[in-house]
């Protein structure tokens, strides 16, 4: 045998297995869900050791809510995808629970026990933007198939680090995904120069966007797991449901999104920069 057809074989054979292993990834179906939905959770060093704990144990609490559960069972598949990750500055990004499907109420509690299972870790900074990024890169690496795709941020900042966050929304939007939001108006940890006071209409002009897209402000850590709830309840029976009308009548205040944005959605680099002779953590 030639040197030359040898080579030519092992080509041969390369292609091949290569056009195998594509046929039977492309043979796999995705498994459909109701929604896939990305968890994306602050821990910048604003927040207090016993804030970030408060956080972790509100999404155990609302994924296991009776409220949640039967939002879950009444979709169309009956199952949903989630995936849970925390983050900081532009670097910093930590999935804490992979993509995993929820569909009865032990499918919740394993979620709820992942979440629990180590404490969390705080890093500096807030880039809300790379963590858009973050999220919209993770539905790349789900094996399911959701009749829609949402991005969940919570944050108690604007955007200080990484590529400007409306920019990004727009970007990740037009990859066909919702980003619904819930802004931590709280005050509690080490505020700074670089908190503003109305950080919900920020989150409505600025990080909010896409079909049926919404926040959900908190005031208080006291009103976390019940936002967590309601936002959960809100995303997965969707606008024209009788549940939201339920929550909405009930629990105001649901922001969504507006058409003409006036906010400065420059602000928290503005503050970062005038300040930057300061040291801050956040």
């Amino acid at each position: 045998m030639s040197r030359l057809f040898r080579a030519r074989h092992a080509l041969a054979a390369g292609v091949s297995l290569a056009l195998t292993v594509i046929a039977a990834s492309a043979g796999r179906a995705a498994e459909a869900v109701d929604i896939e939905l990305v968890l994306a959770v602050d821990v910048s060093l604003s927040m207090s050791p016993d804030e970030l704990d408060i956080q972790r144990r509100g999404y155990a609490a609302a994924l296991t809510h009776d409220k949640v559960l039967q939002a879950i069972a009444d979709g169309v598949h009956g199952k949903i995808a989630i995936t849970y990750f925390e983050w900081a500055g532009s670097t910093s990004h930590h999935v804490i629970v992979p993509w995993t499907t929820i569909a009865s109420p032990a499918d919740a509690e394993r979620v709820a026990s992942q979440l629990s299972a180590q404490p969390p870790n705080s890093a500096r900074r807030t880039s809300i933007s790379s963590a858009l990024e973050f999220g919209a890169d993770l539905f790349a690496e789900s094996q399911f198939q959701g009749l829609k795709r949402v991005i969940d941020v919570s944050g108690d900042g604007p955007n200080n680090q990484g590529p400007p966050v409306d920019i990004v929304r727009n970007d990740v939007i037009r990859q066909g995904i919702t980003i619904n939001g819930l802004p931590l108006m709280t005050n509690g940890g080490l505020t700074s120069a670089y908190d503003v006071d109305d950080l919900d209409q920020y989150y409505t002009d600025c990080v909010i966007g896409g079909p049926g897209a919404f926040m959900v402000p908190v005031n208080d850590w006291s009103q976390f797991p019940e936002a967590v709830r309601r936002k959960l309840v809100l995303e997965l029976a969707g606008p024209t449901s009788r549940q939201w009308a339920e929550e909405e009548a009930l629990h105001p205040p649901i922001v969504k999104a507006q058409a003409t944005p006036v906010y400065d959605c420059l602000i928290g680099e503005k503050l970062w920069q005038d300040r930057s002779w300061m040291w801050d953590n956040r």
